[in-house]
């Protein structure tokens, strides 16, 4: 039971860290060039005069979707650690881990969901950027976040504790 603990726990960390660098880091989109988009802030390299020129993101409404749902799959796979640890020490034996699996469902389906915008709006949430270019390894690392997500919920359901 406790290498089976142990694997959840090190499950349920692994989606919590790529969530992080998914939703933190600055590669959503690759520009021709080599130069990343991210989800908050856009800085692309004027090679005229050897400077960053940062702006806001694109004021697109799918963007600011994104942006929610990417930080509701953080605070809910936050959540439901904090909560699997609660549970672990306060319920009774055989009891279920349901509230658990339920937040990482959830958590599951707000990665699914913002990622599925990003990909299906990627023209219109890009419009003031040159064509071209290409799904960054943030937007990799959620839609790996989505199984891996949706798999310790299916987990966390089935999980009984014991002794």
């Amino acid at each position: 039971m406790s290498l089976l603990l142990l694997v959840v726990s090190a499950l349920h960390i692994l989606i919590l860290i790529l969530l992080f660098v998914a939703t933190l880091d600055k590669s959503w989109w690759t520009l021709p060039g080599n130069q990343s988009l991210n989800l908050w802030i856009d800085c692309t390299w004027i090679n005229d005069n050897k400077t960053w020129a940062c702006s806001n993101v694109s004021e697109n409404g799918w963007m600011k979707a994104v942006q929610v749902l990417m930080v509701l799959s953080l605070i809910l796979c936050c959540l439901s650690f904090i909560l699997f640890m609660f549970q672990l020490y306060t319920m009774r034996r055989g009891g279920l881990f349901y509230a658990t699996g339920l937040c990482q469902l959830c958590t599951s389906v707000a990665v699914f969901t913002g990622a599925l915008i990003y990909a299906i709006h990627a023209e219109e949430i890009l419009a003031k950027y040159p064509r071209g270019g290409s799904f960054g390894y943030c937007f990799a690392l959620a839609w790996v976040a989505f199984p891996l997500a949706l798999a310790s919920g299916v987990i966390y359901i089935h999980l009984r504790k014991r002794e």
